[in-house]
């Protein structure tokens, strides 16, 4: 039976007066947490150099970049018309004072706050909205935001402070992709520039708490404060001018040295903590972590490679891979075996591991032999002239990868079941998948809202798998057509268990994030979508 978990709240009309204080003391896994329970006044000023683990790659909020690392950046450059609260989910204003949509979720209203100013002192109004969707909608694939502007039909200038967003289909997820820092507002001088040569972030202008001072690629990225930034969201705990003078975001690709660096205190914050560094940092710092939300990492199938477009060949690998076996030996228990694609986080999330293919090697190994795949001398399967040979694609941007992909080549290996690995770089990663030779993927994405799975696996999907499923495409459409929470997060539990039973992918386990602030660092937190939200509310006691 599949179990659903409270659903989070869609605010459909949000007044600007929402208030949510975001203030959490200690290491937890379950939402924000802040870096202190130190009841002292935030200081103002002073400079903060925090870790991130990879370049950046682009500075444009839209671009193709690092993952998490890129968003950490980009989050402080550009505001969003919505922030989505971590604590429950629910869409609260930010540039958009409230919005509304219309019966079937086709069109999206948004009111804009007045008095906001980007960076070149240009005001924030409806021409800038339009134009920065309209901008992204044009990227096309260059935009890691292209997916939430599908059936994009435009953007209507209603007057200075109301757009009015159209789609040719139902997109009820729109409201909640406007609070993603890839759909960050920007100004007239930015969509101006080509949307390809804004990656050194020259031409990157937004209304946000901070703007771009340097970046040298594969070093660092400097950020100065806004003094008269003053439109943060209410329900954010400090919706001003941040506390902070500066931001340093270093590069600094070893996970021990970015541990050791913080010990020794050339550092004031790491990102992407390392679960072997767990121990001893929680023992000298309060550890700020949540689990993310959005697609679990676990194995994609590529169906349309024939091997694995076989029911009884993933379902036998999904029963040959044991999660907890994996988590136990590449990480701890801050990171949750999972029960489903989707993150226990994510608004929607169901349990759906009764209906799943669960840890069963005997069983694998018989249905493969009943499919008719035989064991050769070097242990692996073949049928009909073909090997069970197939090719795992991953990105080596979070350290335990390999541990967790070695463990799982060799149990597939004990069924008979041979993987050849293969990493790489995001770039790398990405052009792997679009080339389309590969049979299995190792990932996740993190986003708040479960209709981050449609990309992958509907069959119109930019990223699809191939599974040309036509009751999960079904799904996707009844839930793309639901404005009520509560009903979008049924429709969920059946997309999960949709694809739990034709094992479209195998989960193992959900991605923590974890940072670690130095002892007078406070007030770090995770957004919604666990990553780094902005800085407004860090702060450094007084030297």
């Amino acid at each position: 039976m599949t179990t659903h978990r409270t659903p989070f709240r869609l605010v459909a009309a949000i007044a600007a007066g929402t208030a949510a204080a975001l203030v959490m003391a200690g290491c937890s896994s379950g939402g924000t947490a802040s870096t202190s329970s130190s009841s002292s006044k935030p200081v103002d000023g002073g400079s903060l150099t925090y870790a991130i683990a990879n370049d950046p790659i682009t500075l444009n909020p839209a671009g193709t970049g690092a993952g998490n690392d890129t968003f950490a950046i980009t989050r402080q450059l550009v505001d969003s018309l919505l922030w989505q609260d971590p604590s429950d989910g629910s869409l609260t204003p930010w540039l958009a004072t409230k919005y509304s949509a219309n019966a079937d979720a086709t069109a999206f209203t948004f009111d804009l706050r007045s008095g906001v100013t980007f960076s070149d002192g240009t005001a924030f109004d409806a021409t800038a909205v339009k134009d920065t969707f309209d901008d992204i909608a044009s990227a096309g694939a260059s935009s890691t935001a292209a997916a939430y502007f599908s059936g994009y039909e435009g953007t209507k200038v209603v007057d200075d402070d109301t757009v009015e967003v159209d789609f040719g289909a139902p997109n009820a997820a729109f409201p909640n992709a406007t609070a993603s820092v890839a759909l960050g507002i920007v100004a007239p001088k930015t969509t101006e520039t080509p949307f390809d040569d804004r990656a050194d972030g020259k031409a990157v202008i937004g209304t946000g708490p901070f703007t771009l001072s340097s970046y040298t690629k594969n070093t660092s990225t400097v950020l100065t404060k806004r003094k008269d930034y003053d439109w943060g969201p209410a329900a954010r705990s400090n919706a001003g001018a941040a506390h902070l003078s500066e931001v340093t975001f270093q590069v600094v690709p070893e996970a021990s040295v970015r541990t050791g660096s913080l010990q020794s205190g050339q550092l004031d914050a790491i990102s992407s903590v390392q679960p072997s560094d767990v121990d001893v940092l929680k023992s000298q710092y309060e550890l700020v972590t949540r689990a993310n939300p959005g697609q679990v990492f676990g194995l994609t199938f590529n169906q349309k490679r024939p091997i694995v477009s076989d029911l009884v060949v993933r379902k036998a690998i999904a029963q040959a891979v044991d999660p907890k076996a994996v988590r136990d030996t590449a990480l701890n228990d801050l990171f949750t075996v999972a029960d489903s694609v989707l993150g226990s986080t994510t608004p929607g999330y169901a349990d759906t591991s009764s209906g799943s293919a669960t840890y069963d090697p005997k069983a694998a190994a018989a249905a493969l032999d009943d499919a008719g795949w035989e064991k050769g001398s070097d242990g692996i399967r073949t049928k009909d002239g073909t090997k069970l040979q197939l090719k795992l694609v991953w990105i080596t941007n979070f350290g335990p990868n390999q541990t967790s992909l070695e463990l799982i080549q060799q149990e597939l290996g004990k069924v008979g079941v041979g993987v050849t690995l293969e990493s790489g770089t995001v770039p790398r990663y990405l052009a792997n998948l679009t080339s389309g030779d590969w049979d299995l993927s190792w990932d996740n994405s993190s986003r708040a809202d479960g209709d981050v799975l449609r990309s992958k696996f509907s069959s119109s999907g930019a990223q699809s798998i191939g599974a040309s499923d036509t009751t999960l495409d079904a799904l996707f459409t009844k839930e793309l057509s639901q404005s009520s929470a509560s009903d979008r997060s049924a429709t969920f539990g059946e997309i999960q268990q949709r694809i739990a039973s034709q094992v479209d992918f195998v989960p193992v386990h959900e991605l923590t994030s974890i940072i670690a602030p130095a002892t007078d660092v406070h007030g770090i937190v995770f957004g919604a979508d666990t990553r780094l939200d902005q800085l407004t509310g860090a702060w450094k006691d007084a030297s």
